[in-house]
């Protein structure tokens, strides 16, 4: 579990791309909302997207969680590093 802006995380997957100082760097309280954030890494720079669960209010097709596959796919440098967070409740 890590804490980020207050509130608490676990890495659901690429945990061993996680590196916590430099997330925390790019970190902005914009992603205080959503239920996930992923990062990508492509070409030596951090990315972060933010995701809904599909039951949040908020959702829409281009932030569902259940779409993340297509995400990675369609908009992540291929075979780029990634890891995604979920808030904790």
């Amino acid at each position: 579990m890590i804490e980020l802006l207050n509130n608490k995380y676990k890495i659901v997957s690429g945990k061993d791309n996680f590196d916590y100082d430099e997330v925390k760097t790019f970190f902005t309280d914009y992603f205080l909302p959503f239920d996930f954030v992923l990062a990508d890494y492509a070409y030596d720079h951090i990315r972060l997207k933010g995701f809904y669960s599909s039951d949040n209010k908020k959702v829409k097709t281009i932030n569902d969680i259940k779409y993340l596959d297509d995400y990675i796919k369609h908009y992540c440098a291929f075979g780029s590093k990634t890891f995604l967070l979920e808030k904790i409740k």
